[in-house]
């Protein structure tokens, strides 16, 4: 008989949930947290299971790999999908009723699977990750320290980040207790922007030691940081039958409202991965505003500017990018200038 099998994953714990064919409980438990727990589990049941689920998460993918390294095939599931069929099928909401739920979806065959990125596609997203964090707590210092400043008359101006805390330095004058104050926040300014040099030249380093990088940087505007940033997302352009897939897969496609007769086509609908989609709205925004090189993307981009304006050329181009890169990924080939070479 085939068993089906939910998991309901906490930090600490993890509620677990076999049902057969019919839909009946055959055990319930919690177990720690752990990939060799919930393999010794599983193991200890002597059951043949169907399909084991369990919800997309921040633990998701490090017990997926390790039920994988276990000799059990896990399938993590749409975190949208899950809280509408759970909300559907209880009112209270429990752990050990969410890995019921999740197993009945296994049951009836009623979940969207998500993919699992690899191994190196996570070590990618972490430097990332970390690059962007810092980035965002220099800026937010250096904010602070404007803020401080601009309040008894001290403007600090235009000014390189380099230079900022020396511009910070000279400002201060004779002010005793506004130099305690500044003095205790620029050593902590100095470490930060060493760090955040140490990713940046790492992530440089990645980049161009990475072919499908080198690849996607041909394309006009599409620096190290945007190519990495695609690289890491999309990790296997396998998984999408199509390119033009992307756009949607990322937010970049309107949404529509359709009910009777009201048909309403709105925003963006900002779904999937929201560093991805400002990395090619950034790069899209550079094409059209300071890139001065001339391609047949951005003529067709002008072109949109016309009709609809040049905000919703940019997240039209953003959108292409997205398409073409990946075609560009799947096929091997660099980006074609001209029309002429596109043909070809």
């Amino acid at each position: 008989m085939k068993h089906y099998v939910g998991l309901d994953v906490s930090l600490k714990e993890t509620s677990v949930c076999v049902l057969d064919e019919e839909g009946s409980v055959v055990t319930e438990a919690k177990v720690l947290s752990e990939p060799e727990v919930l393999v010794a589990y599983l193991r200890g049941l002597s059951l043949r299971f169907e399909r084991i689920g369990l919800e997309a998460g921040p633990l998701s993918q490090w017990l997926h790999d390790g039920l994988a390294v276990g000799g059990f095939c896990a399938t993590c599931i749409e975190t949208r999908h899950a809280k509408a069929f759970l909300a559907a099928q209880q009112v209270n909401k429990t752990d050990r009723k969410d890995a019921r739920g999740i197993a009945q979806m296994m049951r009836v065959n009623l979940y969207k699977a998500v993919h699992v990125k690899t191994v190196a596609s996570q070590e990618k997203r972490a430097l990332l990750t970390s690059r962007r964090f810092l980035g965002r707590r220099l800026l937010d210092l250096e904010n602070e320290i404007r803020g401080l400043l601009r309040g008894f008359g001290l403007k600090v101006g235009a000014v390189k980040r380099r230079r900022f805390a020396a511009r910070a330095e000279e400002l201060l004058g004779n002010h005793a207790a506004l130099d305690k104050v500044i003095r205790a926040l620029l050593p902590v300014h100095a470490v930060a922007l060493a760090q955040f040099d140490k990713l940046d030249t790492e992530l440089r380093k990645v980049a161009r030691e990475d072919p499908v990088c080198r690849l996607l940087m041909t394309v006009p505007s599409v620096g190290v940081v945007t190519a990495l940033t695609f690289r890491a997302t999309v990790d296997q352009p396998g998984r999408f039958s199509r390119s033009k897939a992307l756009g949607a897969h990322f937010g970049m496609t309107p949404r529509r409202n359709q009910s009777g007769e009201l048909d309403r086509n709105g925003r963006i609908s900002k779904c999937g991965d929201e560093m991805l989609r400002s990395m090619l709205f950034e790069a899209a925004n550079v094409m059209l505003t300071r890139d001065k090189r001339w391609s047949w993307l951005k003529a067709w981009a002008l072109q949109v500017a016309k009709r609809s304006g040049m905000r919703k050329a940019k997240v039209a181009l953003a959108r292409r990018l997205a398409v073409i890169m990946h075609r560009m990924w799947v096929d091997s080939t660099p980006f074609c200038w001209t029309r002429k070479e596109l043909a070809a």
